[in-house]
């Protein structure tokens, strides 16, 4: 529920959730000569940093962090991250996943924004899914990982690649039934 001293405010929608980036990565498509195996570097060590990020689709902003676990205090850092990407005067309703450390009573909110917590098992209602496919099959991919510092490198440079370009930020993220009327 929004707080009554968000009322009469500009109200923001925003999605957030984590990724899993690690040396343990993924495979994807890659176009190839008919007949032909393309190599795809796959990595069996098991190192990792958590992106966690938020878009809101209607400004076309975002807002995230990359940090070496998830529980409530990362999450409270994400939460002063996203605080800051509000619009002034504005308030946000976060959505946001059951995860165990986003219970309420472990978090501190920020007062511009409200969250809204998804029913269990229903993660085709987060737009930013489709931001970790997309990061994945576009820039994480068939990757290699030497080192955490490198895995923190390729999560900030596919944040911020993904960013530089708003327009495909939006159409990634928009929802018609997540617009305020």
């Amino acid at each position: 529920m929004i707080p009554p001293e968000a009322r009469g405010k500009p109200i923001e929608i925003w999605f957030q959730d984590e990724a899993r980036v690690g040396q343990k990565g993924t495979l994807t498509r890659v176009w190839a000569r008919r007949g032909s195996r393309p190599p795809a570097p796959r990595d069996q060590r098991y190192d990792w940093a958590y992106l966690f990020g938020a878009v809101c689709p209607a400004r076309r902003a975002a807002a995230a962090v990359v940090l070496p676990i998830a529980n409530a205090e990362a999450m409270n850092l994400h939460l002063a991250a996203i605080s800051d990407n509000v619009a002034a005067g504005a308030h946000a309703v976060l959505v946001i996943d059951g995860a165990g450390y986003h219970q309420p009573s472990a978090l501190h909110c920020p007062a511009n924004i409200s969250l809204l917590t998804l029913p269990p098992y229903s993660p085709q209602l987060n737009p930013v899914e489709n931001v970790w496919q997309y990061l994945r099959q576009n820039f994480l991919a068939n990757s290699i990982f030497d080192t955490y510092e490198d895995i923190l490198e390729a999560c900030c440079a596919a944040w911020n690649k993904l960013i530089a370009l708003p327009d495909r930020l939006a159409s990634i993220t928009q929802r018609d039934w997540a617009v305020i009327r």
